[in-house]
């Protein structure tokens, strides 16, 4: 089968660094890597430059461009649309566009945001705090080239699919939005009070406790694929919830020489570096009896009469954004320490009017597992 390198099919331009004291009200939207996700821009927080700005020509971008992250969480493909532009380009995303009639541009996309793709460019990555892709790796990577009418016939079958995901996704999100709005409803906004409800530190209504990072912590060839215990890592803890795609497990033996860290059934684990405030419920339904946590995360053990776990999950998912800005530090890693969870304010109603909600998310998380399965 032919192929084609990416460096012959794409003229590849990368990024401005645009100097964030800089941006403006209006004017040129800067396409950063946050706003390049999955298939999709992201532009909940757009920043913009001034539109008289010189010798930003060559980073200007046009409509349907598909860009790419090259640090972070890199291989990460998406389309630009007509209604973001006036665009630019900021560093570490690269623009890919189409310099042959060999290759559609629909084609494209969807070989480039596929899974085998995402894992190759991770795979070519270098760094360990934060992944880092090299252009050059990416311009000799190579894809199969069909016929123009092939590949139209692959673009249009993967388009019909996708619409469906987004559909899927679309009716999950209201049903999120659902959730929150009862909240406010019953408790009125947290970030205020404005309901003048009581509250107390977080240190105050749970139980905060560390990974063990002591002399028995596990060594990488103590890891394996499978075993007795199921040690978290910050990949299986995400903004949904626990994700079980890829686990690491420790020996008997090894989990009984620590600690620390390990969960009990209702316990709450929340990632505390990096990537803050991804939350996750360890019930009954969580598929192993033995787990710990690894550094990055902290169990939150629930004081039963003060705060019900999904109550506080809802609350805590409604004050992130508030408890980022104000609260966690760190500038090239975000964390949010132990010590510094005193200052996040919980609101504690009536324990029963906390359940009553928690009854109505988990009817609500019903219905979501029945649209994701349908």
């Amino acid at each position: 089968m032919e192929k084609i390198k990416i460096g012959d099919a794409c003229e590849l331009i990368n990024g401005f660094a645009f100097k964030s004291e800089n941006y403006v009200d209006a004017g040129i939207r800067v396409i950063r890597i946050a706003n390049v996700q999955k298939g999709y821009i992201e532009d909940n927080t757009p920043v913009f430059y001034p539109a008289d700005s010189e010798g930003l020509d060559k980073y200007m971008l046009e409509e349907n461009d598909l860009l790419m992250s090259l640090t972070g969480n890199v291989g990460r493909v998406a389309i630009l649309q007509k209604e973001m532009l006036p665009a630019a380009l900021n560093q570490r995303v690269a623009c890919l566009r189409l310099k042959t009639d060999k290759i559609s541009k629909g084609y494209l996309f969807h070989i480039l945001n596929s899974n085998f793709f995402e894992q190759k460019c991770i795979q070519s990555s270098n760094g360990v705090a934060q992944k880092n892709m090299s252009t050059e790796w990416l311009k000799e990577f190579s894809i199969p080239v069909y016929p123009e009418e092939q590949q139209n016939e692959i673009a249009t079958i993967l388009d019909y699919l996708r619409d469906i995901i987004d559909k899927r996704k679309q009716k999950l999100y209201k049903l999120d939005e659902l959730i929150k709005a009862r909240f406010v409803e019953l408790f009125g906004d947290p970030i205020i009070n404005s309901e003048n409800l009581p509250t107390m530190p977080m240190t105050e209504v749970c139980e905060i406790i560390d990974g063990d990072r002591g002399k028995n912590y596990p060594t990488a060839e103590e890891f394996s694929d499978d075993g007795y215990c199921l040690f978290l890592n910050a990949k299986n803890v995400t903004a949904s919830g626990f994700n079980f795609d890829n686990c690491m497990f420790v020996s008997k033996e090894k989990d009984e020489a620590l600690r620390k860290g390990k969960l009990s059934r209702g316990d709450v684990v929340l990632t505390t570096r990096g990537t803050l405030g991804n939350l996750a419920f360890y019930t009954n339904e969580v598929p192993f009896e033995n787990v710990r946590i690894n550094s990055g995360m902290v169990i939150l053990r629930m004081k039963q009469d003060v705060v019900d776990e999904v109550y506080f999950i809802e609350q805590f998912k409604l004050q992130l954004d508030d408890i980022k800005e104000k609260i966690a530090s760190g500038s090239a890693q975000p964390q949010l320490p132990i010590s510094t969870m005193n200052k996040i304010q919980v609101l504690v109603p009536n324990i029963d009017r906390q359940r009553e909600f928690a009854n109505f998310t988990k009817q609500v998380d019903k219905s979501k597992v029945i649209e994701q399965y349908k």
